[in-house]
């Protein structure tokens, strides 16, 4: 007969990192959108044309899809890793470099975002 407590204990340590995992999907369809309304709405609404803005929205719509592919690949691979762990060696390591380099990108995108504004008044 199995220990129902470690049952318990591994299919909470399971749905915890299923949640993380969406959690993650659920970011990259925020910056994605965010980069791809940025640039429909500035080309669609934009009266004016300024070939420095025109770059700039191009870039924020471009750097957001990348942006969305690397965080949706790091975190499937994380959510696998993490899973094996689970199940083989009973530890859990929180990835530093995962955090980082999401991190360190989006204050790439905030950056967009921020020369984005700072020329469309101009």
């Amino acid at each position: 007969m199995k220990n129902t407590n470690n049952q318990i204990k591994y299919a909470q340590q399971h749905l915890a990192n299923e949640r993380t995992y969406l959690a993650w999907v659920r970011t990259v369809i925020a910056i994605v959108g965010i980069g791809f309304l940025n640039t429909s709405l500035h080309f669609t609404i934009g009266v004016e044309r300024n070939l420095t803005v025109d770059i700039i929205s191009i870039a924020l719509g471009v750097f957001a899809c990348i942006l969305g592919f690397v965080i949706i690949i790091m975190s499937t691979f994380a959510y696998f890793h993490r899973k094996r762990k689970i199940m083989n060696e009973e530890t859990f390591l929180p990835s530093k470099a995962q955090v980082t380099l999401v991190s360190t990108l989006m204050i790439i995108i905030i950056t967009f975002i921020v020369l984005y504004f700072l020329y469309l008044e101009t």
